[in-house]
């Protein structure tokens, strides 16, 4: 009877988060798709030029974005699963962590810092005697952002793989005398092709919908992508009939990745490199040696000077005039109450969707309500912040009541864009507390805010830990949400920082970003902090 009450009590509380979830998605898609204008104003966006121009560009940079992070993220993946055993190591793969939490528009800054015209790499050729200036806006600087952000990501996918291959290929390989050639042919290539299609698939689809990247490095219409071309339908040129159908193309475009994503997808646990790898014979040869030295130093390179380009920038600034502003603490106020909102929400969301596993036999069985959540977490990926705002503006505005909902607006879509980090956090970590003590919690009778208290929350409090950090720096960091709703009253720090940006005042820009940044490091410690501490007895 208790057992039965608590699985229908799981059950209910899953239906109503999922009923939630698909109609704060659903509700901005019918406002889309009941403004689809005319056949004839369709037309004439269809077929405009630039429309198409658009989105093959959006294809375009999505695939040589995938490419380049892919032959990038090998090599090093290579050298980091061939050294299970150098200095520093531990540290790389924390460097290699943090672009994952890392805003956008702040690591954007970072890179204009070191590539930009005004740069480290501008500089150095100035002190050189040479007049050559790089060129940082169009496709070269995107391409360098999503290799910033992806290259990473890939790496730790790829490792895991290679780390996974059992000890025994590798003792024979050694007794066999392979050369590095055939060790490649044989056994590495074999267990990264069997995770580099999902990983470029995920790669690819994020980089179609990046959205501040492009908006800060695209320079141009030349260089423009559907996300940003629906900004400037609804923000510039202030034309919803053709952001409409700009949104439903962009629909299609990831809606089909999507597809192609959930077929060659690769399980969540493959994206965590071991910290213990199981210690190779193949790497001592000088060259090898020398072949995994320069790619380990390329990649830390690579990540850090942006990160060291926003520390320098940002200390260059007038750090205590900016705290000091009225704006400044308003829109960090704003920013802080919002991220908080949104992994709250986030939060319970999940955890409301992981009920159903309550009721599964050691939380392995799996039931068409479990399945539904899963796919429903994963389904949010497939609506971009920027058409999620679209829907909802083009519903707020014929009544006047933007600026009013624009805060809740907001906080919606963030926790929608931080529920597929969050559940891939706190599933696997639920399932495993299930497995281990659900059982036990059913014969004792232990249900409900007890259980929360003496079973799950001490053992799920590194992962919650985590998940909230994850939401709370994705919230903090966002500039998608916040570009169409964005106004003099409501401004959070990085709709602040992109305005500085605008109106050329970088100083004050590389100031708020350093703030950003630090703001988000901290909480990120803080939540790692609080997972750490041991339960007083």
């Amino acid at each position: 009877m208790n057992g039965s009450a608590g699985i229908s009590a799981a059950a209910l509380a899953a239906a109503m988060a999922l009923a939630a979830m698909l109609g704060l998605v659903a509700a901005p898609l019918a406002g889309l798709l009941l403004a689809i204008p005319g056949s004839g104003a369709a037309a004439d966006v269809i077929g405009d030029p630039y429309v198409w121009h658009v989105a093959r560009f959006t294809v375009w940079q999505a695939f040589l974005s995938t490419l380049l992070s892919a032959l990038f993220a090998i090599p090093v993946a290579r050298a980091l699963a061939r050294r299970a055993i150098f200095p520093g190591r531990a540290l790389l793969v924390r460097l290699l962590s943090l672009p994952l939490a890392l805003p956008q528009l702040v690591a954007v800054l970072g890179i204009l810092s070191v590539w930009g015209s005004n740069g480290w790499l501008a500089r150095a050729a100035t002190a050189a005697g040479s007049g050559w200036r790089p060129d940082v806006y169009g496709l070269i600087g995107i391409l360098l952002a999503h290799v910033f952000f992806n290259m990473p990501l890939m790496v730790r996918l790829i490792s895991a793989a290679l780390e996974r291959v059992p000890g025994e290929y590798w003792r024979l390989s050694a007794q066999l005398g392979m050369p590095p050639r055939t060790i490649w042919r044989l056994v590495e290539w074999p267990a990264i092709r069997g995770v580099l299609p999902g990983a470029a698939a995920l790669v690819f689809m994020l980089c179609a919908t990046s959205y501040t990247v492009v908006l800060v490095l695209g320079g141009g219409p030349g260089a423009s992508t559907l996300e940003v071309a629906i900004y400037e339908a609804l923000r510039f040129e202030f034309d919803p009939p053709r952001a409409v159908i700009l949104a439903m193309l962009q629909l299609a475009i990831t809606a089909t990745v999507f597809l192609v994503l959930r077929r060659l997808a690769v399980p969540m646990e493959t994206g965590f490199i071991p910290q213990t790898p199981f210690p190779r014979l193949d790497g001592d040869r000088a060259g090898v040696r020398l072949h995994d030295v320069f790619w380990l130093l390329t990649a830390a390179a690579y990540i850090s000077t942006p990160l060291a380009g926003i520390v320098f920038s940002g200390l260059g600034a007038d750090l205590l005039r900016l705290t000091t502003e009225t704006a400044v603490q308003a829109a960090l106020l704003t920013s802080l109450m919002l991220a908080t909102t949104t992994s709250l929400f986030a939060l319970l969301m999940t955890w409301a969707l992981l009920q159903p596993l309550r009721g599964s036999r050691g939380g392995t069985t799996e039931n068409p309500l479990t399945r539904t959540a899963d796919l429903a977490a994963s389904l949010v990926l497939i609506v971009p912040p920027v058409i999620l705002g679209a829907g909802w503006f083009v519903i707020l505005m014929p009544g006047g009541s933007m600026e009013w909902f624009a805060p809740a607006v907001v906080a919606v879509i963030n926790a929608l864009m931080s529920l597929p980090f969050t559940w891939r956090v706190l599933q696997p970590a639920f399932r495993d507390v299930q497995q281990r003590h659900g059982r036990l919690c059913a014969q004792l009778g232990i249900r409900g805010l007890a259980r929360l208290r003496l079973v799950d929350w001490p053992l799920m409090r590194r992962p919650i830990g985590l998940a909230a950090a994850l939401s709370l720096a994705l919230s903090l960091g966002d500039l998608g949400a916040i570009a169409l709703f964005g106004s003099e009253n409501f401004r959070t720090l990085p709709w602040l920082l992109y305005q500085r940006l605008g109106s050329y005042r970088t100083d004050d820009a590389a100031g708020l970003a350093l703030v950003l940044l630090g703001l988000i490091m901290i909480l990120m410690i803080l939540a790692e902090t609080t997972g750490r501490r041991k339960r007083a007895p």
